[in-house]
């Protein structure tokens, strides 16, 4: 076992050098004067990327010495239900505590809170090493997304209360958005809530379903405010903070994620404070929360990735059959370079999605303190905000896939072994089928993207890309490249050319499939340019991804009425 997931992963350090945040955080630092008050926050840029690697360390270490050996535990007690109560397991909880007093808790919040004002891209890196470690306790530690809304929509009072807990680690958190009939539909939410005038305040009644760490502290739950609505603007977001009205009325009993508590909740004249504005709850407070999620969640799928390649690679050298090590025959190492392109693609991509959200969350505070911008940060601010709004819903669908893939194919290399559970593998099998599940769908992520996508907003990004010198060497990757750009622009306009609303959506699968694999061999092939392992990685990675990319290609040439035509005579019944 490794000694610090940090420290261990060449990949993971190359992306944090490589990384450019200095506008992002020069802005959040508010040119770095907080340093004056706060003595640990940073002095300049490269004082904070010091700080980061610090902190990605010492979490490095905590996940592998103390919270890797133990998942297994972890998983096999899981989180418990008794006398309507909801507690951890022991190792779940124990490596709670170490985060806490690891003060690794509340790490997005300001300062003045006690937090350490992260970018999100460096939270999202703890988030992959939590999750290479423990997948379940992700979803616990990962939940200070929850703080970072109050942060940003809560009154003053609310804030002032509440951010220091969670930075203190005294208070956990959930986002209780789905019901029973309202799960990717949220507009179709009914729990709701009444305004109690006597009282002065807001009551909730109605039952949520599937809340991941449902048992939690503090709550931001969707409800119905206006009650002769009947969509998406008749809610609005209200905190909540667990007593007695809110009932645990049992937990999911799940294929991964165990030591994660999923649970079904009913509210019985819950009082709750209303978040933000009345009406904007999903459409632009849960939706916020969200896309931080969805974020999230990519990082999780690629730390479990992370886990289950190691598992195999290791497995790989010392599985005999043959007379040689499995590693040595062809069929495996090709899994294993795969498996590897694809990491380390999805990890780039994690990233410079991360920089543009980073930067759009960054010109919005400005505006929410009342700055104005000049032309030439308005102009950024609207390039950051377009590409984080179709590049959020790619990485998640992309990631997450990815992860499913990866562990797939390290269950195949371990062989009859990898289905047993005696072996890490099969937990990580287990824990990532989820990810392309919650907080939105594969398939919705593909329509959230889609309109993006139609309406090139990707041209701009990929077009500066192409621009940068690659020199001779990679002279023929980056025409390579180049050719597959053009035919992403060619199948958008093929799409975008059909007015049957239905045919564009069996279709958008393959576009942002198309869209996502350019996407990865440009960012490939811009690392190739500072490493030697890094263009022996993106010749791997491109040569394995240009014909998948001519293949989507062409069926998007080839558009098909058939499979539309023919769907009620296929799938009629009976069979």
């Amino acid at each position: 076992m490794a000694e610090n997931f940090f420290t261990d992963n060449l990949d993971l350090q190359f992306r944090l050098g490589q990384l450019d945040l200095s506008q992002v955080v020069e802005m959040i630092e508010d040119g770095y004067r907080y340093h004056d008050q706060y003595p640990v926050a940073p002095r300049n840029y490269a004082d904070a990327k010091d700080n980061y690697r610090l902190l990605l360390n010492v979490l490095g270490e905590i996940c592998a010495t103390c919270v890797a050996p133990r998942a297994a535990e972890a998983d096999e007690e899981g989180a418990q239900f008794h006398d309507g109560r909801v507690t951890y397991a022991a190792a779940t909880q124990e490596a709670l505590d170490l985060l806490r007093q690891a003060e690794l808790t509340g790490t997005i919040l300001p300062w003045e809170y006690g937090g350490m004002n992260l970018p999100g891209t460096i939270y999202r890196m703890l988030i992959e090493i939590v999750s290479r470690a423990e997948a379940g306790l992700m979803t616990v530690f990962g939940l200070q997304e929850i703080a970072e809304t109050i942060a940003e929509f809560g009154s003053e009072e609310m804030k002032a209360r509440l951010l220091p807990r969670f930075t203190r680690g005294e208070v956990t958190a959930a986002m209780v958005l789905t019901e029973p009939d309202a799960g990717s539909d949220l507009g179709a939410v009914q729990t709701h809530a009444d305004y109690d005038e006597a009282a002065g305040m807001w009551r909730l009644n109605g039952v949520k379903r599937f809340i991941t760490n449902g048992g939690a502290d503090v709550l931001l739950v969707l409800a119905r405010s206006e009650p002769e609505s009947q969509d998406a603007r008749g809610l609005s977001l209200f905190l909540i903070e667990a007593d007695e009205t809110v009932h645990i009325r049992r937990l999911e009993h799940k294929l991964g994620i165990r030591s994660s508590p999923t649970c079904e909740i009913q509210f019985s004249d819950t009082p709750a404070q209303l978040i933000g504005k009345r009406r904007f709850g999903l459409i632009r407070y849960a939706m916020s929360m969200m896309n931080g999620a969805r974020l999230g969640v990519s990082a999780q799928a690629l730390g479990i990735a992370e886990a289950a390649y190691r598992e195999a690679d290791r497995y790989a050298e010392k599985r005999v059959q043959f007379g040689q090590p499995i590693y040595a025959i062809p069929a495996v190492y090709r899994m294993l370079l795969s498996m590897r392109g694809e990491i380390e693609a999805t990890r780039a991509l994690i990233c410079e999605t991360g920089r543009w959200v980073d930067l759009s969350k960054a010109y919005e505070h400005r505006l929410r303190q009342g700055e104005n911008l000049d032309p030439a940060d308005r102009q950024r601010y609207k390039q950051a905000d377009r590409l984080a709004a179709v590049l959020t819903p790619l990485v998640k669908y992309y990631a997450t896939e990815m992860g499913n893939r990866v562990c797939y194919q390290a269950i195949q290399i371990h062989g009859g072994a990898g289905y047993m559970r005696e072996f890490n593998v099969e937990r990580h099998y287990r824990d990532v089928r989820v990810t392309s599940i919650y907080e939105g769908t594969s398939q919705l992520q593909i329509v959230a993207s889609i309109g993006g996508l139609l309406g090139h907003a990707l041209d701009d990004l990929l077009n500066e890309w192409a621009a940068l010198d690659y020199g001779a060497e990679l002279a023929a990757l980056q025409g390579q490249v180049a050719e597959a750009t053009a035919w992403l622009n060619q199948c958008i306009d093929r799409l975008k050319g059909e007015k049957a609303r239905a045919l564009i959506d069996y279709y958008a699968a393959d576009l942002a499939d198309v869209a996502v694999y350019v996407i990865n061999c440009w960012l490939m092939l811009r690392d190739a340019r500072l490493a030697g392992r890094k263009r022996e990685m993106a010749r791997v990675y491109i040569a394995e991804t240009l014909p998948r990319i001519r293949g989507k290609a062409a069926a998007l040439q080839a558009i098909d009425l058939a499979p539309l035509q023919a769907r009620d005579l296929i799938l009629a019944e009976p069979f």
